[in-house]
């Protein structure tokens, strides 16, 4: 009974390509799927919008996002940790 019950949400790793909106970050997540006719790897991209309450992810930073309810009509997303911190020039 006191066993831990696994999340069914999705979570994602990606980088943060915009963060002018408030309380919103846009995240960009990069995937590799084999082309179904040639056989080469190719990068597929998605762009999400996840829910940043505090406005602590700045540009560049890669995040990890979790699926949620809907926030808003775009966003469906929220970001759940830091995984590395942007490296500043």
């Amino acid at each position: 009974m006191t066993e831990a019950k696994k999340s069914l949400k999705r979570t994602l790793i990606g980088k943060v390509v915009s963060d002018k909106r408030a309380k919103t970050v846009t995240v960009l997540v990069e995937r590799r799927v084999k082309h179904e006719l040639y056989g080469k790897i190719v990068a597929k991209t998605s762009k999400y919008h996840a829910h940043d309450e505090k406005g602590e992810y700045k540009l560049g930073d890669t995040i990890e996002i979790t699926e949620s309810r809907p926030i808003s009509k775009t966003k469906n997303w929220v970001v759940t940790r830091l995984v590395e911190k942007a490296v500043l020039v």
